[in-house]
């Protein structure tokens, strides 16, 4: 698992990957805000808030997908948190 899941994601750009809906796959834009089960985005001026447990997504064009339900804590939480390898 990598470390950019330890890291805060506010002020970094989220690309979402995979998600039931077929709307919000290529959704991009720079992370706003953060609760434990949403992430609000800013995309051309206008703030989406997503439901983490139904998008997977990349952070900064980074190759690692995130899946959202992995991350589904408050931040602060996450931070800390350890994580198990698969």
């Amino acid at each position: 698992m990598s470390e950019s899941i330890h890291m805060p994601f506010l002020a970094r750009n989220l690309t979402v990957k995979g998600s039931p809906d077929t709307q919000l796959l290529g959704l991009s834009g720079m992370v706003v805000g953060e609760t434990r089960r949403t992430i609000a985005i800013d995309v051309d001026g206008k703030i989406k808030t997503l439901a983490k447990n139904v998008i997977e997504f990349t952070l900064d064009d980074e190759s690692e997908l995130i899946q959202g339900a992995m991350v589904c804590q408050r931040p602060e939480d996450r931070i800390h948190r350890n994580y198990r390898r698969n």
